[in-house]
């Protein structure tokens, strides 16, 4: 299997721009928007959007795969910068923001990429390796215990991103965090 080619630079500001008008079209919950109107709202013709996203669902792929991507590095980032035991804490504490930031983007995600299991499974898998890097990181620092692997921690933000839309879910999911964070701690 070959490479794709890079785009010239012109196709990609066109890509770019259909993402990001996307992405904001999905965080207002815009699901019932014509497809075709994506194109006239990011200022590029519809035979750009269709050679790029051919479908709603490509589209909402390229959404999702840039979200997963910007986690990952928010995660690089944050051991860069931060201890490592409080790196995973404000990685934690900025999914549950995020995920309150942008419920619209996540619903209609779910909604989109629900017969996509293949594409939330790799998304786990990033998002596993983003947190795994932070837990390694927290467990040579001596912060985080070893006893107790990045499985937990995803289960814990599965529950989360079910819960979501809940009455009172930011606040409860805050407490689930606390909890998490203070299993994780290595209390000598």
């Amino acid at each position: 299997m070959t490479a794709a080619k890079p785009l010239r630079a012109d196709a990609q500001r066109n890509r770019d721009a259909l993402v990001a008008k996307a992405r904001e079209i999905f965080a207002s919950g815009g699901f019932d928007l014509r497809f075709d109107d994506f194109a006239k709202l990011a200022g590029v013709g519809t035979g750009t959007l269709y050679r790029h996203f051919p479908t709603r669902e490509a589209l909402a792929e390229a959404v999702y795969r840039e979200e997963v991507a910007a986690l990952g590095g928010r995660a690089r980032e944050l051991l860069t910068t931060q201890p490592a035991g409080e790196a995973l804490a404000v990685f934690l504490r900025g999914f549950v923001s995020y995920l309150d930031d942008h419920q619209g983007l996540a619903r209609t995600l779910a909604t989109l990429m629900a017969t996509h299991e293949g594409l939330l499974a790799d998304g786990g898998r990033q998002l596993g390796e983003a947190i795994t890097s932070l837990l390694v990181a927290g467990i040579e620092a001596g912060a985080i215990r070893g006893d107790v692997g990045v499985g937990s921690v995803m289960m814990a933000l599965h529950g989360i991103c079910a819960a979501y839309d809940q009455p009172g879910s930011r606040t409860d999911a805050d407490g689930v965090i606390t909890l998490v964070l203070d299993g994780l701690r290595h209390h000598p």
